[in-house]
């Protein structure tokens, strides 16, 4: 088996900044650097192999030659590699958005659903997101309140800081703020359903294009509580669970061991610091922003280094 070092697709969506390149060792030439797609092997962009026999391939490439095995026993009942991986600076606010349930996407010929999680990676003083309603709501007021530019008033406005993390559901209604540097791992698909954007318009002049009905018919209009988990700085803490995978934060000082789940990959990205992990006798190092695939049933993961990390598997 061999450890995989993934450079990513990158995207330069109009509210993206250049922190990514500034911070966290991302190459690129473009003004904007809005994500950088980690581990992708999604159509609209796949993260590329930089290492080892697979060296050049794209990472849709690697798992096409190399077949289910490195995907490991739980994703057997998955046609197409489950998840997807992202950085994601927000210079600028994103649009209020939400994105379907499986059941809808597939119903309606489109990708997966997506359910996602946010790592806050770094973040301004007074940043924010926008994290579900907050009260109940019919459609029929939600349809208005679209129409009146006065649906903000009806969404949690959350205070956010360094560390904290969000699991958004499939049908959540959010936003991310200006100012914020994200860690997001979500189902592998690319479909989202914009509500309201600030009248912003592309780079052309247009209106960039919003999708309301089905909006409305997706969206959870329950209130949703929201409760921010407290910092422990514990070693281990896991940031979510759902259908689609485990994440997990790690805080390594001088170095620790992670007995890897035979029955899934590994992705591990690093959020800060320079690490060593060893799998199987083989050696690969990495900084902070860089991230690796460990096939499954690769056996336990050593890692040496001082700093955080983040796993994640399914």
């Amino acid at each position: 088996m061999e450890i995989l070092k993934l450079d990513p697709a990158i995207k330069d969506y109009l509210w993206g900044g250049r922190k990514l390149v500034e911070k966290f060792n991302k190459v690129s030439n473009l003004d904007k650097v809005a994500e950088t797609w980690e581990m992708s092997n999604h159509k609209d962009g796949s993260s590329i192999v930089i290492n080892g026999e697979y060296k050049g391939l794209s990472f849709s490439e690697y798992l096409e030659k190399k077949g289910k095995t490195v995907w490991g026993k739980n994703c057997e009942k998955y046609d197409n590699f489950p998840i997807m991986i992202k950085f994601i600076d927000a210079k600028q606010k994103l649009s209020i958005q939400v994105h379907p349930d499986d059941a809808y996407a597939k119903a309606a010929g489109m990708d997966n659903g997506k359910t996602e999680l946010w790592y806050i990676v770094e973040c301004d003083e007074d940043a924010y997101i926008y994290f579900g309603v907050n009260r109940d709501m019919t459609k029929e007021e939600f349809k208005r309140r679209i129409e009146e530019n006065t649906v903000l008033e009806v969404l949690n406005k959350v205070p956010v800081h360094k560390g904290d993390y969000f699991l958004v559901e499939a049908g959540t209604i959010h936003a991310i703020g200006a100012g914020i540097i994200i860690y997001e791992i979500q189902q592998n698909s690319n479909c989202t359903f914009r509500v309201y954007d600030y009248d912003r318009r592309d780079a052309d002049g247009n209106p960039r294009k919003l999708h309301i009905a089905e909006a409305i018919e997706v969206s959870n209009l329950k209130k949703k509580e929201v409760s921010i988990p407290v910092k422990t700085g514990q070693e281990k803490t896991i940031l979510g669970r759902c259908d689609y995978f485990t994440a997990v934060r790690y805080e390594c000082q001088e170095e620790l061991k992670i007995e890897n789940c035979k029955d899934s990959f590994v992705t591990l990205t690093i959020m800060e610091g320079c690490m060593k992990l060893r799998v199987a006798g083989e050696e690969k190092t990495g900084k902070k922003g860089e991230s690796f695939f460990i096939p499954a049933d690769s056996g336990a993961i050593e890692v040496q280094g001082n700093g955080v990390f983040i796993t994640v598997q399914t």
